[in-house]
């Protein structure tokens, strides 16, 4: 496939910054260079991102021991588990599905982003590989992990089509969300947003608005969103491993004056519907924040 499609290429012009992307863009492949299966073999969490049924985007985590996700091949990626029965994409994800999958080593800083097509394997996934590319350490906040517990509880599991007033505090003090996006084709992809607590921004129990801030310049989740406005946001408590998904449409905002500091532009996501899980097996530390972060 292209390295870029119609919105992509968009709102790299429109950020003047097209002659960028062309150079960054070269360090997207298909196939899984040794460097990248060694990352994910050694990885504790994933998100993934995918449709439901009804053509919603929905953002899901995954987690485990390291080797939870490896590299079969040089275009397939292994993962030995799905989406609980409470998840949102817990159906999708019994049938094919374009998908976007993120890994995140807080540890570390370090990420790498997979786009493709999977599958159901056994009780989990195999992902044939499309786009494979790694991003840069900007905005993650760095957490060590704390415990592992599979199994210890059983998580609660809420709905709701509007944001408590706990759900909107736990927005406010959030360091680092994850967005699901997909092109006009329906091709997947999983991005990690990283800043200061505030600033993903609680407009309304069903309004969000969060900043841009310079990264590689390809635009990915930006150009999704510019031809798809179907979008999906997770926002994890490192510390008990719970959970809020959200799924809703976003649009992109060049008013200056929705910029915040550092901001290129602004996004504003309409909430259709809530989940919220309550606790997770993967704990994390307390964030040590990224030193860019504006």
């Amino acid at each position: 496939m292209e390295a870029f499609h119609r919105g992509e290429i968009a709102v790299q012009r429109r950020m003047g910054q097209g002659d960028i992307a062309d150079r960054v863009g070269r360090m997207i492949r298909s196939d899984i260079p040794a460097v990248a299966a060694g990352f994910l073999a050694d990885q504790r969490m994933v998100v993934l991102a995918a449709a439901d049924a009804a053509g919603r985007m929905w953002a899901s985590e995954l987690v485990g021991q390291p080797g939870f996700v490896r590299a079969e091949d040089d275009r397939t990626i292994s993962i030995g588990t799905r989406p609980a029965a409470a998840d949102p994409l817990h159906e999708a994800l019994f049938r094919r599905s374009r998908i976007g999958m993120i890994a995140l080593q807080p540890q570390r800083r370090r990420r790498m982003r997979v786009n493709g097509r999977s599958e159901p394997d056994g009780a989990g996934l195999r992902i044939v590989t499309d786009q494979v590319y790694s991003n840069c350490p900007k905005y993650i906040s760095r957490r060590d992990v704390e415990s592992y517990m599979p199994g210890a509880a059983t998580p609660t599991v809420r709905h709701g089509a509007e944001l408590d007033a706990d759900q909107r505090a736990a927005i406010a003090s959030a360091d680092t969300f994850f967005v699901a996006t997909a092109d006009e084709e329906g091709n997947a992809d999983a991005s990690h947003r990283g800043g200061n607590p505030g600033f993903l921004q609680v407009l309304s129990p069903t309004r969000l608005r969060w900043p841009d801030y310079r990264g590689n310049s390809m635009f990915m989740t930006l150009g999704n969103i510019a031809v798809n406005p179907r979008c999906g946001i997770l926002i994890p408590d490192w510390s008990t491993g719970a959970t809020l998904q959200l799924t809703g449409t976003a649009e992109l905002v060049w008013e200056p004056e929705t910029f915040t500091a550092g901001a290129q532009c602004s996004l504003d996501f309409t909430i259709e519907e809530v989940v919220e899980r309550s606790g997770g097996a993967l704990r994390w530390g307390p964030a040590e924040l990224s030193p860019v972060n504006p």
